[in-house]
């Protein structure tokens, strides 16, 4: 750990400090990077379930094993407090998002799923306001609670047309947002003691995690060799690169802020779908996306006008 008392910037931290416009921006991307998922698994030939997770994870261990050295230095795990339950805490968070989110692709939409993960914005406020005190002002709260109605409604319209299966898919899509919640409040709640603790190679735990929990469960292996390509693909652009850059801007953002950001994959993510591979999402499903994405937009629009006001 680096003394916090030091001036002097350490491999560990950024070389040039965030805004916070810069941090939207890069969330933005991020979230896009997040979204090809959907439409890249439905162009897998044969593989499925855990064998989809494993590999994208086992890609995603092998990544990051390059790309964290780069960018902070050998010296990246040596300076890396393994003692801390934090970054275990939050490599248990990574692991559960990366496994539930693959399964869920393989059981309900992509449209589905990524507008389950709405409930993430709630679930972080309610978190980060019990476990940090963070005082949200009537604007976020109010986008929270559209949220919530436009994935309440989904959920619903699921129950009442009997579809089981999607029902399904998007109960275990729901992890991920719960995971994503506790994920959020720890970065947050380690940023606010003061320590010099990193959670980037906490996204190297999860994936470790996450392939060693679906090894087992994939057998017999069945992917081709194009699906190994685009599995590495999800691994290296959809995994490794954003979620280390996820944590980065989580530096600056605050945990609802983040979240609210992170449904921007929502919208990415259908539209991709829907283009390239035919998955046309529903009516019900493109109401409840209608009432996400119109709460993020007004809450950071509302946001930026009072800081320039």
């Amino acid at each position: 750990m680096t003394d916090p008392s030091d001036p002097r910037p350490s491999k560990q931290e950024l070389p040039v400090k965030l805004t916070h416009t810069k941090a939207v921006f890069l969330m933005v991307a991020v979230t896009l990077m997040w979204s090809i998922a959907g439409v890249v698994t439905r162009q897998l030939e044969n593989a499925r379930s855990f064998e989809v997770t494993f590999w994208r994870s086992f890609f995603t261990v092998i990544s990051l094993l390059v790309i964290l050295p780069l960018w902070q230095g050998r010296g990246v795990f040596r300076a890396t407090d393994w003692r801390s339950p934090a970054v275990w805490l939050s490599g248990l968070c990574w692991s559960v998002m990366f496994t539930a989110f693959m399964l869920a692709l393989t059981l309900a939409s992509v449209a589905n799923v990524l507008v389950t993960l709405a409930a993430g914005p709630l679930l972080t406020a309610l978190f980060a306001r019990i476990v940090i005190g963070h005082k949200l002002p009537p604007r976020t709260w109010g986008a929270i609670v559209v949220a919530g109605l436009g994935i309440a409604y989904m959920f619903g319209s699921q129950v009442r047309m009997g579809e089981g299966g999607q029902v399904a898919g998007m109960l275990v899509a729901l992890c991920v947002p719960v995971a994503a919640a506790v994920q959020w409040t720890v970065v947050q709640r380690s940023q606010a003691q003061g320590g010099k603790v990193d959670l980037v190679p906490s996204v190297l735990i999860g994936a470790v995690f996450s392939s060693l929990a679906t090894f087992p469960l994939s057998f017999p292996f069945v992917a081709t060799g194009p699906d190994i390509a685009w599995l590495f693909l999800l691994g290296l652009v959809q995994l490794a690169i954003p979620c280390v850059l996820s944590v980065v801007a989580a530096r600056v953002l605050k945990a609802p802020e983040v979240a609210l950001l992170a449904l921007l994959e929502v919208i990415f993510g259908i539209t991709l779908a829907w283009l390239g591979a035919h998955e046309e999402p529903g009516p019900t499903v493109l109401a409840g996306g209608a009432l996400v994405i119109g709460a993020l937009v007004a809450n950071e629009l509302l946001g930026w006008r009072q800081k320039n006001a």
